[in-house]
């Protein structure tokens, strides 16, 4: 076999840096600007800091809603950001745990048990992942007013899941499905309950496809602004997203696109971390579910 020409190989390497350049550029330019000082943001380059900083960070956790002075003629806010990150990991790890608890639940019913129809019921809750979420604000608006959760966070804990749940539900059963039965079958005869031949084999093999559900849940819930703008009314009970959305970005530029960062990279780094779980999660979910 011929080596491949050195002017392929240059075009393949192009091609990588040019999609990476575009991927990482806008995370590079975030951050960037959240490290200038304000002055450095007027009349600095925008693309580089010479004289970065901490301090646009330092602002989003001075006071609790207080103002911090006059600037001028004009009264800048403090905002309550600690709550907003506090409420985030909240309502992070609520939707995390509900989404896989319900999904292990419903996909191992599916995908092992078998009950009648179970192809249909599994290419039924799959198709409720395309519905746009935007037809379903008013129906969603008024269950969580019957159910008394406005301006709460149990809104959002009761609302994330429904998002994620179709995806991750249909991911687990096609790998449940033709995950070998002899495996399971033997701990039954040896005297286990299915329960500990589900939690001590079962569970333990699905780690891959667990990893790709759960950094589809925490994209899924990290990506959404409208949802908890819609919920969240009060300033104290919101999420970063929701709150960074009432901040005064002309007065305020630099501190929010520092809050953006605090919000942001910590999901990059955990996707980053699990990446190869996550591909190892899907392709073995489809090639089980084949």
């Amino acid at each position: 076999m011929n080596p491949r020409p050195w002017w392929t190989k240059l075009g393949h390497l192009s091609l990588i840096l040019l999609a990476t350049v575009y991927c990482v550029f806008p995370v590079y330019f975030m951050l960037v600007q959240s490290l200038k000082t304000a002055q450095e943001d007027v009349f600095g380059n925008p693309f580089i800091v010479l004289h970065p900083t901490f301090e646009s960070f330092e602002e989003l956790f001075e006071g609790r809603g207080e103002g911090r002075g006059v600037i001028g003629s004009t009264l800048r806010r403090a905002y309550p950001f600690l709550d907003w990150l506090e409420n985030t990991l909240f309502v992070f790890a609520g939707t995390l745990a509900i989404t896989l608890s319900v999904s292990l639940a419903a996909a191992y019913a599916l995908g092992r048990l078998r009950p009648p129809g179970f192809r249909w019921w599994r290419r039924a809750i799959f198709a409720t992942y395309v519905i746009p979420q935007t037809i379903l604000f008013v129906p969603l608006y008024r269950v969580v007013i019957v159910l008394g959760l406005d301006d709460s966070l149990l809104a959002l804990l009761l609302v994330y899941p429904t998002m994620a749940l179709p995806f991750c539900v249909w991911l687990l059963s096609a790998y449940f499905q033709h995950l070998p039965r002899e495996i399971e079958e033997s701990a039954l005869i040896e005297g286990a309950s299915r329960a500990t031949a589900f939690f001590r084999i079962i569970l333990p093999m699905s780690r891959p496809v667990l990893v790709a559900c759960g950094i589809f849940t925490l994209g899924t819930a990290a990506s959404d602004f409208t949802i908890a703008s819609l919920f969240l009314m009060s300033g104290h009970n919101q999420t970063i997203p929701a709150g960074l959305g009432t901040m005064e970005v002309a007065l305020d530029e630099l501190a929010a696109v520092a809050g953006i960062n605090l919000m942001a990279l910590p999901v990059i780094l955990i996707c980053a971390l699990f990446a190869r779980g996550y591909v190892r999660g899907l392709t073995a979910a489809m090639v089980e579910g084949v």
